[in-house]
Parts: C-alpha cells; structure tokens; sequence
C-alpha cells in the first residue's frame, strides 16, 4: 500500500528544514516485510513555477510595450491622413465658402473619403447659396405686395366716408396687413439667423447697449406704471450689434407685455451673464415658451420674439434659461457657459 503526503525533512547539506513529499510504501526482503519511506523537496519545484510566471510576466510586458510603440508611432501614422480629414470636416465653415483641404495619402479608402468630404461640401455650398438667394428674394418680393396693399389701403380711406362696419373691417384689414409684415420680418430673420447670414461680428459694451435700449423703452415703462431697477456691471460681449439690438428688444418686449400695471422690471447685467426679470402672471410659463409660435392665448404677440432670442444666443454659443422665482419671471443669459 502506498501512501503520499506533504511534510517537511532536514536538508543535511543545507542545515535546515525544507518542505517536501514524501512516498511511505512497503517492500518484501528475505521473507522480512520493511516500510520504506522516500521524501523528495519541493523548493526546487517552486522555484521552476516561480521562473516560469516571471518568464511570461517578462515576456507579456515586453509584447504589450511593443504593441504600445507599433500602435504610436506606427498606426498613427497610418491613421494620419484620416483624423486630418476629420478635423477639416470639424473646422469647416459654411460662411467662408471653402473646401475642405486634400490630404495627400496612398491609401485608397482615405482618397475616397476626401473625395467624398469635398463633394459633400460642395452639395451643401449650393445648397446654402439657394437659400441665401431664397432669403434675399423673399424678403424683397414679399415687402412688396405688402406695400402695395397699404398704399391701397391708404387710397381707399381718402376716397368717401365709410359707414362704423366698413371702417372695423378696414381696421381688421390694417391689423392684419400688420401682422402679415411683422411675421414675414420674423421668419426670414430666423432663417438669415439659423444659417449665419449676418457675420459683423464686433466687440460689444451690453453696459451702454442696456442703458441706451432702457431709455428708448422709458415712454413704455411710464405708459405702464411700471418700475424700472438697473444694475450694470462692464461687460463685453462678442456678436452682430444688430443681433444683440433684437435680443434686448425682444427680451424687453416680453418684460413689458406680460407685465402688470405698477409692476416691475429689473435688469441686472455681470461680466457673463445678464438677467432681466418682470412680474406679472402669478405662475411659471409654459416649458415650451422658447418655441416658434408658442403663447398664451391671451397673448397678442406672434410667439416668435423669444424662439428668435433663443437661436441669436444658440448662433453664438450663450445659454438662456428661464425660471420663476420670488414671485418673477427671469430669463438669464449666460455668455460664457
């Protein structure tokens, strides 16, 4: 019968204990039954698994460091010429008319990439010619009929007296005719926003443009009975004045027709933001106020004065957000989100 078992044995050479395995069997000698015992060290079997994981350690690290250098300076050169078309495609600016840059390559897969590039940017150019065109022309075309109409208009009046219906038919007449103006005016400014049509970008004070837009409104505040609280700080702000003119306008339209007799209006411009805020409706507006068309049913106004605010401060990369705090309601532009 044989038996295995781990135990420990005195290494004589060494002079000290060191484990092993030991093999207790029995043998058969001159008719006399012995029980034989045969120890073997372990320590040099432990040493060879110990060489042979720091061998593969070894040698993965090798390969993985080796991959690192191929994968650096190997694939990205390979690479090269597609993350160069990538950051051309990031870059581009429809306004500039340009075309996106030809990278020299031997690799047909990115050949055919920049030739796609280019002809995509050539489809879009056209494109946004077209629309450009359709702006310009329908601004021009649709004044117009317009004019045309209130001259009429105008005539009809001079002509004889009118009895009370006819004169409230001429007047729904006017209104309308006025409306139809302001809403062309509107959408055509969205779309000449939306596509960058106005680039006179220029460094704007908000301090002086705030204070000259609350004296041009000052007849309006007075009509209403409504307070006015100022408090500007130096700010300077890049964009289209003639975009920032309409964003205060609208801003300050919104502050002043929703608004209550002897209420209040207050405007507070800091380094990167500016905050107007109004009483008024004693509950939060509706989450889809920054939409086209989006108003109260009391509301006289065409709903686009705050979606145009929304896509000037979208065109230039500022914030705006509303909120209803303390009884008012704030929308705040942040210049630098």
């Amino acid at each position: 019968m044989r038996r295995f078992y781990y135990t420990e044995y005195l290494n004589a050479k060494e002079r000290e204990n060191e484990p092993g395995r030991s093999l207790v069997t029995s043998v058969s000698l001159n008719g006399r039954k012995y029980e034989v015992t045969i120890i073997k060290s372990r320590v040099e079997s432990e040493d060879l698994v110990r060489i042979i994981l720091l061998i593969t350690l070894g040698v993965t690290i090798i390969l993985l460091l080796a991959l690192m250098l191929i994968n650096r300076f190997v694939l990205n050169r390979l690479w090269r010429p597609f993350y160069a078309i990538l950051n051309h495609m990031k870059t581009y600016e429809l306004t500039k008319m340009g075309d996106i840059v030809q990278e020299p390559t031997h690799i047909d897969e990115f050949r055919e990439l920049n030739r796609s590039a280019n002809a995509m940017a050539a489809r879009v150019k056209q494109d946004y010619k077209e629309l450009k065109s359709f702006a310009d022309n329908a601004s021009h075309e649709m004044m117009t009929p317009l004019a045309i109409i209130n001259s009429k208009l105008d005539s009809l009046l001079q002509t004889e007296s009118f009895t009370a219906e006819q004169g409230e038919i001429l007047e729904d007449i006017y209104h309308g005719v006025g409306r139809l103006f302001r809403l062309n005016q509107s959408l055509l400014l969205l779309a000449k926003i939306e596509n960058n049509l106005i680039p006179d970008l220029q460094e704007i004070a908000m301090e002086e443009l705030v204070a000259n837009k609350t004296r041009q409104f000052q007849e309006l505040f007075e009509k209403d009975g409504l307070v006015l609280h100022l408090e500007l700080a130096p700010c300077t702000v890049q964009m289209s004045k003639y975009l920032a003119d309409i964003l205060l306008n609208n801003l300050l339209s919104n502050a002043i027709r929703h608004n209550h007799t002897g209420g209040t209006v207050s405007i507070k411009l800091q380094a990167n933001s500016l905050q107007i805020s109004n009483t008024g409706k004693n509950a939060a507006l509706d989450h889809q106020l920054f939409e086209r068309f989006s108003k109260s049913a009391a509301s006289e106004g065409m709903g686009l004065g705050l979606a145009i605010g929304k896509q000037i401060c979208a065109l230039y990369g500022f914030a705006i957000r509303y909120a209803y705090q303390h009884q008012q309601h704030q929308f705040t532009i942040n210049f630098k989100p």
